[in-house]
């Protein structure tokens, strides 16, 4: 039964929209990358993610790591400008210690944007964490 599955609440584990320079195209880019500060690695990481807002969906993306080291943090998609303006959610997925964790990220509308940037966990680069 559903209700017989325990799924423990995610801890360490964040998602942050962060504002790099793409040295290919000599311009700054908006990137989400996945920051694991558990001390443990996380195995089978999957991630979902889709923007929106109430006229508008976009493709749903999906992308899987099958281990993210201990303090280690990986790059996940790029962010085109016109996603900016929706709601973008991402829906992660992991095992830790055999046990399965699951926690929806989101960024609201309007929310990653260069003025709210801020020193965020392992990247040594300034970004926005998902809520």
């Amino acid at each position: 039964m559903k209700k017989d599955i325990q799924i423990p609440e995610v801890k360490g584990v964040h998602l942050a929209a962060v504002y790099v320079l793409n040295e290919e195209f000599n311009q700054k880019e908006w990137n989400v990358y996945l920051i694991n500060e558990t001390g443990k690695d996380l195995e089978m990481v999957l991630i979902v993610s889709s923007g929106k807002d109430k006229k508008r969906k976009t493709s749903t993306l999906r992308h899987k790591l099958e281990k993210l080291p201990a303090s280690g943090f990986a790059k996940i998609e790029f962010l085109s400008e016109d996603v900016l303006q929706l709601e973008n959610e991402f829906r992660v997925s992991y095992f830790l210690d055999d046990q399965l964790h699951d926690k929806l990220f989101k960024f609201p509308k309007h929310s990653i944007k260069e003025s709210a940037l801020k020193e965020i966990p392992i990247i040594p680069e300034k970004g926005i964490l998902a809520k």
